[in-house]
């Protein structure tokens, strides 16, 4: 990818770095303006050479995807950036149900399970869009400071280096799990373009795909180590840790190194699990403490309607309060103890209710502001320059990966610890884990990150880890009660039909 465009950089500096105005609008050849939307590998290392801040600075772009509506290159309402991605999974593992479909948005795709079907669904061609766009643009800072085997002499320079190299792990990691049934190394599934490399490439195989998020994310938390983050929208060694685990879990057979990876993130002490009476705070603030990864979001960012908290508020001027319900599934509901603290997430009242069951509406685990808690002010707010923050990684996660890669390698009273140490904040006697053991202990760890994480773009990787099968509740628009396996070809997004017909290395479907 030679061209980037910047237009979204300015919305982020509240949250990042900024550029250089010489860089933008000169390529420093005396007389030759270069357009200052976008930025060129030439413009980013003749930049590098006099401020060796400009490839810090360029990662804001990079950072801003994440958020920036259309940046899957639809006009679509589901299209945000990465925490649309979340809920397409989320939508996928059917742990998050459509109770109500009053606008259509992830209706066919996603109740109807035909996006796995039909590969000129808009959904595959964004999410492919999207991840890939995050690739080339890190692939950019990567190649201009040195390329994939280079060791950068400054400190930014590394820092910007390991934090490119992990956000492309993370893209590929996602690719990965979104487009391919099941781990099979053998496997071709997806393009690898890193390097220099441009245009179209044929298919490299998982084992390929896995050895190149592996190697990233290991260079990231080497080049990471001594950074002090300016914002939790960086990345940083621990989260870098945190992804490599969640791939190794994924691919199997690495239980030892998930346990350590994530009892690292544990023993280094920087975070802090949610207290009782913060699971029902709206998952709102960036400075939360169990907070590892996420984003402060400004007024000035101008996201409104198109935006996660545009599909799944109810309190603001959102999709969630005007018809399109976005709920816990209610078999997973009725699974939550009544004594346990995240039950009051969910609005159980049986007036609200249709004949597809209960509605289940997260309004105490996901709201906009602490004034409207509790309250019936639906749709009172506004979506014009909203400020809830979006969180993308809480340290409850490697409690719960720590657990569950525990319990996998055989240590099962490790494995009781780590989910006993969650529990403990969450219901009043968390004694009758140690009675479990083996696939009754990986059940209940299931269970509880299904729990725990819900609505938070975590259940699709927890069904695939766990090899589930999944059975909607009676809250779910379509094929309630019907079982479906997690490599189930409608759970799997399909190759977009513009790669299929453009790119002449790709002719078929994965497997």
């Amino acid at each position: 990818m030679k061209k980037i465009k910047l237009l979204f950089v300015t919305g982020l500096l509240a949250i990042s770095y900024s550029c250089s105005d010489e860089l933008l609008q000169n390529d420093g050849v005396a007389g030759d303006s270069q357009p200052t939307t976008e930025l060129t590998s030439v413009q980013l290392e003749q930049g590098a050479l006099t401020n060796p801040g400009i490839p810090a600075a360029f990662l804001s772009g990079v950072y801003a995807l994440q958020v920036q509506a259309g940046s899957g290159d639809t006009g679509g309402h589901d299209d945000f950036g990465q925490k649309a991605y979340d809920l397409f999974g989320d939508f996928m593992s059917s742990d998050l149900a459509l109770s109500q479909s009053s606008f259509g948005w992830y209706r066919a795709s996603f109740s109807e399970l035909q996006v796995g079907e039909n590969f000129t669904f808009t959904d595959n061609r964004q999410l492919w869009r999207y991840y890939y766009k995050v690739i080339g643009s890190a692939n950019l800072v990567v190649n201009n400071l040195g390329g994939n085997d280079a060791i950068p002499e400054s400190d930014a320079n590394k820092y910007a280096m390991g934090q490119a190299k992990a956000l492309r792990a993370h893209s590929y990691f996602y690719l990965a799990q979104y487009y391919q049934k099941e781990y099979n190394a053998s496997e071709p599934i997806l393009p690898l373009p890193i390097g220099e490399t441009a245009g179209n490439l044929p298919k490299s195989t998982a084992q390929e795909i896995y050895e190149q998020i592996e190697n990233d994310l290991n260079d990231a938390i080497s080049l990471l180590s001594g950074f002090n983050r300016t914002a939790k929208n960086q990345v940083n060694q621990d989260v870098a840790r945190m992804i490599l685990a969640y791939a190794l879990a994924a691919k199997g057979g690495r239980d030892a190194d998930v346990a350590t990876l994530t009892q690292q993130v544990i023993n280094s002490g920087s975070y802090t699990m949610l207290a009782p009476a913060d699971v029902t705070n709206g998952f709102n603030d960036a400075s939360s403490n169990s907070w590892m990864w996420g984003v402060d979001i400004t007024p000035e960012l101008g996201l409104g309607l198109i935006s996660w908290w545009g599909q799944v508020d109810a309190y603001s001027f959102s999709y969630a309060w005007a018809g399109d319900y976005k709920v816990m599934d209610q078999t997973l509901f009725d699974a939550i103890p009544a004594n346990d603290v995240r039950k009051a997430q969910f609005f159980d009242d049986p007036t609200n209710a249709s004949g597809t069951g209960r509605h289940l509406q997260p309004l105490l685990k996901f709201y906009y502001s602490p004034a409207v808690a509790g309250t019936t002010s639906f749709g009172s707010g506004t979506n014009v320059g909203i400020s809830a923050d979006y969180v993308y990684m809480r340290i409850e996660e490697a409690y719960l990966l720590n657990a569950e890669a525990q319990a996998r390698g055989g240590n099962d009273g490790a494995a009781r610890t780590s989910l006993k140490a969650l529990l403990a904040r969450r219901v009043p006697d968390n004694t009758y884990v140690d009675a479990l053991s083996g696939q009754a202990l990986l059940d209940e760890i299931y269970l509880q990150t299904r729990i725990e994480l819900w609505g938070e773009g975590k259940s699709y990787l927890a069904m695939k880890r766990n090899q589930a099968t999944i059975t909607r509740g009676a809250n779910h628009l379509n094929f309630v009660g019907v079982p479906i396996q997690y490599n189930d070809e409608r759970l799997t997004f399909e190759i977009p039909q513009d790669e299929i017909q453009n790119n002449p290395f790709i002719t078929d479907q994965n497997l």
